[in-house]
């Protein structure tokens, strides 16, 4: 009998912890998509087919082209899937954790924030994950760059471009993460008001909204302003343009910090060669960290960074959009303008922000 008591009271407590974390995901802007809404049977789909597709080894896969699936009511078509598994492996994310994540038993998120974007967006249940829906021209844009991208990446290993159909989070783990920034180096429409919205909707705040503070990272700072530039000069030669820079900040706890200045004491001379030949391959040091390659640790503040959102072609669409802005807004720094100036200025931005 005291047994079945304990039993229940262990099963009302896991369900009172399993209540207060659907009420915060509600209050951060993240739904469980559970069978009741109205994504649940696309995302079971899309879980079912990423485990048929994970099912196989990269090397089944022909290098640049696409696998397609039969499956129960819908058909799965996987794209290069070795050069993806490659660029997983780059930045330590094993075969074996990335299906754990995306074919769990437990249901998607769906990410509520205040993007102006259409395309809908989904997190895995341990928010290490975010899916995006994209558009035909959009996925045939990332197909027809991948091998620019891929040698891209290779010679710059921590390249702040990561960012696909399947996302590693810039922001992850959030757990003390609350305020995040969309930054795009312009001022028109570069404001949101942190008191409107809802509380159910996650706020991501932006250029205008970061006046006055600062990127502070100290002797990171010339790294990462050369790797921006590095970036966006590739983002300018696809003709791209409307990225951002994804930002969040937190202070580091006093062990984060004796083990970063444990980092910094001289060592011996055959190890300041290797680590001087590290740097000339434009790799850097990183922090003891789960998602590494995305974050950045200053004197004081651990900042989590990537650059999004790189499908943007600037077509007769966009130069007319450019023409109507320029008599708009005369004299103003708005999104839509040339590659070349957009990447000049972002990298701008970040130089006059970070110290």
């Amino acid at each position: 009998m005291a047994q079945k008591k304990a039993a229940g009271t262990s099963n009302s407590a896991t369900r009172r912890r399993w209540w207060n974390l659907r009420q915060q995901w509600r209050m951060l802007g993240v739904f469980e998509i559970n069978p009741e809404h109205e994504f649940y049977q696309l995302t079971s789909m899309i879980k079912e087919g990423m485990h048929a597709s994970c099912s196989f080894t990269p090397d089944f896969f022909s290098y640049y082209h696409c696998l397609t699936l039969a499956l129960q009511g819908f058909v799965m078509q996987t794209f290069a899937a070795p050069v993806f598994a490659k660029l997983r492996a780059s930045v330590n994310i094993t075969e074996e954790e990335y299906m754990n994540s995306l074919c769990s038993d437990g249901c998607y998120l769906q990410f509520v924030s205040n993007s102006k974007s259409k395309a809908d967006f989904f997190v895995t249940n341990d928010k290490r994950f975010f899916l995006k829906t994209q558009s035909r021209r959009e996925v045939r844009f990332l197909l027809s760059n991948l091998q620019a991208y891929t040698d891209h990446f290779e010679k710059y290993p921590h390249s702040l471009l990561k960012y696909f159909i399947v996302m590693q989070s810039v922001f992850y783990p959030d757990e003390r993460i609350n305020i995040r920034y969309d930054i795009k180096g312009c001022e028109v429409g570069r404001w949101t008001d942190p008191d409107k919205e809802g509380k159910q909707i996650i706020k991501v705040l932006k250029d205008n909204n970061f006046e006055g503070q600062y990127i502070e990272l100290g002797q990171e700072k010339s790294w990462f302003a050369h790797q921006v530039k590095v970036d966006t000069a590739f983002l300018r030669e696809l003709n791209v343009l409307d990225y951002s820079l994804l930002l969040a900040h937190q202070p580091l706890h006093r062990d984060e910090l004796e083990g970063k200045h444990s980092l910094d004491r001289s060592c011996p001379v055959s190890d300041a060669i290797e680590l001087q030949e590290f740097h000339e391959h434009h790799r850097r040091l990183l922090p003891n960290f789960q998602n590494a390659v995305h974050v950045i640790d200053g004197p004081h503040c651990r900042y989590f960074v990537g650059i999004i959102d790189i499908f943007t072609i600037y077509g007769m669409k966009k130069r007319l959009e450019n023409l109507w802005k320029s008599l708009r807004y005369p004299g103003r720094a708005f999104s839509t303008v040339s590659p070349t100036k957009y990447s000049h200025r972002f990298c701008r931005w970040i130089q006059d922000h970070t110290q």
